[in-house]
């Protein structure tokens, strides 16, 4: 058998598998039941929704202490190139051997691979937020506290926004692994498909964990759109939303040196 009959042949099993997974998964039959595709997303939603948000409740909070304060910059940095640099299913081999089959082996693997970037985006969103904004929210007697939940957390709200997406993306992707646990999901297929080798089976799974990650991908795109601030008079620009109470010339003021090194104050024009 010549070269260009054999890539004929991996072309024509290739569309075989192809076919048959579009029509296992367009056939009604096997989206009911306790094994069904609807089940096995319900499951895979679950797995990553637990990581997620045990991952948000860590990183969030650090990175909005952080990001405020402005020390611990070096444990972001280092933190967040570590935990990217576990692999994830040597972690969830390592839970099973330390804590059994179960939820909980890939819910850590999966936290750990959640958190840098909710870290890295909260870290950035405060950090990043206007420092004249924030003079004139402690100019007007706000404490530490509101400063940070009422001024840098709404205009730093797109940043963890965007690294809630990037999180929920890279888990929802990766969530295949819970099967190597003994759990469902949509890994399931992918597990069982190449154990009795029926390939198009492993192809269903690949398929929907990438329909699912598009859509929420496109959710969240959203969220992020509709979280931008106001735009500004700039064009492209985005404003720094102010809190209540503080008008835009006390922002202006803030950014002003003193006169002639004299007590006269600088005076705004409307």
């Amino acid at each position: 058998m010549d070269q260009g009959d054999q890539g004929d042949q991996d072309r024509e099993a290739r569309v075989n598998f192809l076919h048959q997974a579009l029509a296992y998964i367009f056939t009604a039959d096997h989206w009911g039941g306790r094994s069904g595709i609807g089940a096995r997303i319900l499951e895979h939603l679950q797995y990553t929704a637990v990581a997620v948000v045990i991952s948000a409740l860590i990183a969030i909070p650090i990175g909005m202490i952080i990001g405020h304060t402005g020390r611990g910059t070096f444990l972001v940095v280092t933190g967040v190139n570590a935990l990217r640099a576990l692999p994830t299913l040597g972690v969830l081999l390592l839970g099973v051997l330390l804590w059994g089959l179960g939820l909980l082996p890939p819910t850590v693997a999966l936290m750990l691979l959640g958190i840098p970037p909710l870290l890295a985006g909260t870290y950035a969103g405060i950090a990043n937020v206007d420092p004249a904004v924030v003079d004139a929210a402690r100019s007007m007697g706000m404490t530490e506290t509101r400063v940070l939940t009422r001024v840098e957390l709404p205009n730093a709200m797109p940043l963890i926004l965007g690294g809630l997406r990037t999180a929920t993306l890279q888990v929802v992707a990766t969530a295949t692994v819970a099967a190597y646990a003994s759990l469902g999901g949509l890994g399931r297929y992918l597990i069982d498909g190449i154990k009795v080798r029926q390939f198009y089976l492993a192809l269903v799974g690949a398929l929907m964990v990438t329909a699912l990650a598009l859509l929420l991908d496109a959710v969240l795109a959203l969220a992020v759109r509709l979280s931008l601030p106001g735009r500004s008079g700039r064009p492209g620009g985005a404003a720094t939303a102010l809190p209540d109470g503080i008008d835009a010339e006390v922002a202006i003021e803030s950014r002003q040196p003193p006169l002639g090194g004299g007590g006269s104050s600088l005076t705004v024009d409307g």
